[in-house]
């Protein structure tokens, strides 16, 4: 896989930019261990972030990058800030960079432009971004309407850059599965959870340990956009509200739900987020751990691959 030498680093890993959990020292730990860390400015105001990229360049020397959700009402400061601080990675969601794009290229960062949809390619392509990450509804948090396996082909048909494969990837054997189907490097949000570093609650981790995929469900798909959560009280009332209010009204309901889980613990009312990988893990180890895990199985799963041709 090539983004090793795309993007300097040791293994084709990029970690999720995850809102409200990857943190400066989080990712400065994905980083040091030799994936692409990615500090997620989603619940961050431009101050916490400048103060998270330092927190970062504090721990290693190593590539890292920001992810930007374009949308965002105070998008102008968080940008300006990646500028200031010669962020050299960005990877982009939840709305177009143009106004940003000659601002992205005279710094020369590298654009990574997240896609639910090949058809989104069309959109941003225009823009010249480095490479897409083409994120499957296997994902957790906000989420398309394509598979992983079914999106990553048709992805790279309609581009000649790189195609980064995102959702229900957790281990060796479904890295080795993207590259088969033309992917340059995967990211993964869900794995990274059950990490000793990721900054979570421990409820969210312990809630986890103890869930599996059938626990998993979507939220969002009558009103609203969809998103993949473990099953709660708050889903359970969300559903509810879904099939008689409005939008608007689903909005307020969910404000500040992530934060309530991720910060203060409450795994029933609060947005718990994951991916159908869940069922993938049982313990929590370290981030070196759990990336030298993934890069042994999927050497070993490829060279048995090999032998049998």
């Amino acid at each position: 896989m090539d983004l090793k030498k795309l993007l300097d680093i040791k293994y084709p890993i990029i970690q999720g930019g995850m809102a409200h959990i990857a943190n400066g020292e989080f990712a400065g730990a994905v980083s040091s261990a030799g994936g692409l860390g990615i500090i997620g400015s989603g619940g961050m105001d431009s101050n916490s972030l400048r103060e998270n990229i330092r927190a970062l360049r504090k721990i290693t020397d190593k590539p890292f990058g920001v992810n930007l959700m374009m949308l965002r009402p105070d998008i102008d400061k968080l940008v300006k800030v990646v500028l200031e601080e010669d962020v050299n990675i960005i990877t982009v969601g939840a709305g177009s960079y143009e106004k940003y794009a000659d601002d992205f290229e005279n710094k020369k960062i590298k654009v990574l432009q997240l896609i639910s949809s090949p058809i989104q390619i069309k959109r941003y392509e225009a823009l010249e971004p480095f490479a897409f990450i083409a994120e499957g509804l296997e994902a957790g948090g906000h989420i398309g309407q394509m598979t992983t396996m079914t999106l990553i082909p048709q992805a790279i048909a309609q581009t000649k850059r790189p195609v980064i494969a995102a959702g229900g990837i957790a281990s060796g054997r479904e890295i080795f599965a993207a590259e088969v189907l033309g992917a340059s490097g995967v990211q993964i949000g869900t794995g990274f959870l059950f990490t000793k570093e990721c900054p979570i609650h421990e409820n969210y981790k312990n809630k986890l340990l103890k869930s599996n995929s059938s626990k998993v469900t979507v939220i969002g798909n009558i009103n609203g956009i969809p998103m993949r959560v473990l099953k709660n009280k708050m889903t359970r009332e969300y559903q509810r509200l879904e099939r008689n209010n409005s939008l608007l009204e689903l909005e307020n309901f969910t404000i500040g739900r992530l934060r309530k889980a991720v910060v203060e613990g409450d795994v029933e009312n609060g947005s718990v987020m994951t991916g159908l990988s869940i069922g993938s893990f049982n313990s929590v180890i370290s981030v070196k751990e759990y990336i030298e895990k993934l890069m042994s199985e999927y050497r070993e799963i490829k060279d048995e691959y090999k032998n049998k041709k």
